[in-house]
């Protein structure tokens, strides 16, 4: 055996070695480009011994053929490779038309000894007991020296450029990447210049594999993704259960499996419809996912653990292919909300209880102002309570059908607002005030005063509260009670709807209180005469579309009048 055929077996069967490494620490996230660089080196280092090996112009030139797989490929896959680990981005096309190219050169490389494009001519001498080619070049070689040459250069540019701008690549790669592109292409020409016995290319083949292995063992540290992923399986912190589109089950970690034990049951590829217990927890969380896709974590509860569940498309590069579910135990986060909530809920028992008395103290410190100044009118004795019932009894009967649209805080703040519709009076003289027979004309217009007044003695009071909205109405009733729906009332004469709801129906329960109630200037009417004023009034001094309340209210207020007696 010569000394050729033990140089090229021995690099052979460390580069078939060094692709078994390679094949060890193999990562699904490593570039295809790289598995092509260590698939392509023992194959070509093949060819070069069975050329050295070879007896006859046919096996040399079959040899020839195979061992050009390098030449013409390597750089090229040395290339996409180093676009790949400087994250240098590129069209498809870029890389599909390079592939193109040197695969018709290499076409042209299998035409050797057919047809004159790459070799004009081979021929062979017996040179000791071994076949040494004799080659006359063809144009498609010099082609091949070109694509060499100008994949150098891209190599060169890529390389240049990520050690001047790239700050996620690591210098010591990019020098690794520098070494492999220069012993590649300067072994090959110096090769062919200098030494007539044995090849340096085949040996540069072995020094690309190493230093391709030292890159992909520092791509593995490097590449945060990868690493990050690989320690939340490995930690056993995060549950991983991954389903395919169909509900097949694809797999999970042991996490998972100790958090939902149903995953011990079920075998790879079964559908978890199969597994009574995982399909009724897992396709209810796919489908309300799919309809909302913001609608992705789910809570699980198991024994004294709460988890909370994260779905998510499974991808396969940017393919969606199924589901995965990321399972992690969220049982103290779970615990210090449930302890927030109950001291929001004490809380807000203590603020609410407190506030209730405070609302309490000043609706009755509101009405102890009304009772007061209805001590002084001798003529009302007891209004001011009765006519806040027949509000809520008029308005019991129109929240029935709520033709209005109005709101219950509307309809509860009409009748707490009832009380201080009189008000005003305060300001009222008492010899007015207190006469025991009917006003003159003069004493009636003073008197008439008394709702603009009550209004603005309402505002004053409840000016600084913040329930704004029972203001309003405390202040509409006040003011506005006596106007009439056809207009001709006061102290504004305002006509129709622009008298507020809750002043018309205020204006009822006053004049039905005032008919069926004994005054000292007066004897209490029937309720068949007052319910027949009240009814003549419609249209004219109340609002029409009251009537049907007021009509439904009649029986009970009758019953509520009867009940009271001689007050």
């Amino acid at each position: 055996m010569t000394m050729e055929i033990y140089y090229y077996t021995a690099l052979f069967l460390i580069s078939v070695v060094l692709t078994i490494v390679y094949a060890a620490m193999w990562h699904k996230h490593f570039s295809v480009h790289y598995t092509l660089v260590f698939t392509i080196i023992p194959i070509a280092l093949l060819g070069y011994l069975k050329l050295a090996e070879a007896q006859s112009l046919e096996a040399a030139v079959f040899s020839l053929k195979i061992s050009y797989l390098g030449g013409c490929y390597l750089l090229l896959f040395v290339l996409l490779s180093v676009l790949n680990l400087c994250n240098i981005s590129y069209r498809k096309t870029f890389s599909i038309a390079l592939i193109v190219i040197m695969t018709l050169i290499y076409l042209s490389v299998l035409s050797i000894g057919i047809f004159p494009f790459f070799y004009r001519s081979v021929s062979y001498v017996d040179n000791g007991g071994y076949v040494r080619l004799v080659k006359e070049y063809g144009p498609i070689h010099t082609a091949f020296i070109v694509m060499l040459l100008l994949l150098l250069i891209l190599n060169m540019f890529a390389i240049i450029y990520s050690y001047r701008n790239k700050k996620d690549v690591s210098d010591t790669t990019i020098v690794l990447l520098f070494i492999v592109v220069v012993i590649s292409v300067m072994s090959y020409f110096i090769s062919k210049s200098f030494l007539n016995g044995l090849e340096l290319t085949p040996l540069t083949y072995i020094f690309d594999q190493i230093l391709f292995l030292i890159i992909a063992h520092r791509i593995c540290m490097y590449d945060i993704t990868d690493s990050a992923i690989d320690s939340i399986v490995q930690t056993g912190d995060t549950g991983i259960i991954s389903l395919d589109f169909k509900y097949r089950y694809l797999g999970s970690n042991k996490t998972a499996m100790n958090i939902i034990p149903e995953l011990y049951n079920i075998k790879i590829d079964t559908p978890i419809e199969k597994e009574e217990a995982l399909k009724n927890l897992l396709i209810p969380w796919i489908e309300t996912f799919v309809a909302d896709e913001s609608d992705d974590k789910f809570y699980l509860r198991k024994g004294d653990r709460t988890y909370i569940a994260d779905i998510n498309y499974l991808y396969n590069g940017d393919k969606k292919r199924g589901y995965q579910f990321l399972l992690t135990d969220d049982t103290k986060n779970q615990e210090y909300i449930a302890l927030i909530n109950n001291y929001n809920a004490d809380l807000k028992r203590e603020v609410d209880l407190k506030t209730a008395h405070i609302k309490e103290m000043s609706d009755r410190l509101i009405l102890d102002m009304a009772i007061m100044v209805e001590s002084r009118d001798n003529s009302t004795g007891g209004h001011i309570r009765r006519t806040a019932d027949c509000v809520r009894l008029i308005v019991d009967e129109i929240k029935k059908d709520n033709r209005f649209g109005m709101s219950d805080e509307f309809y509860s703040d009409v009748i707490k607002a009832a009380p201080m519709h009189d008000l005003g009076k305060i300001a009222v003289d008492d010899a007015i005030l207190r006469k025991p027979g009917r006003f003159t004309d003069e004493e009636f217009e003073k008197m008439k005063k008394h709702a603009a007044e009550g209004a603005r003695i309402v505002h004053e009071v409840l000016k600084d509260t913040d329930d704004a909205y029972f203001h309003q109405i405390a202040e509409n009733v006040a003011h506005y009670h006596h106007e009439r729906w056809d207009g001709s009332g006061y102290p504004e004469g305002l006509k129709g709807d622009d008298i507020p709801l809750e002043a018309r129906i205020m204006a009822i329960a006053d004049v039905y209180d005032a008919l069926v109630s004994k005054r000292v200037y007066k004897d209490r009417m029937s309720f068949e005469q007052a319910d027949s004023i009240i009814m003549e009034s419609m249209g004219r001094h109340f609002d029409k579309r009251l009537e049907p309340y007021y009509v439904a209210a009649r029986s009970e207020l009758e019953k509520y009048y009867t009940g009271l007696g001689e007050e």
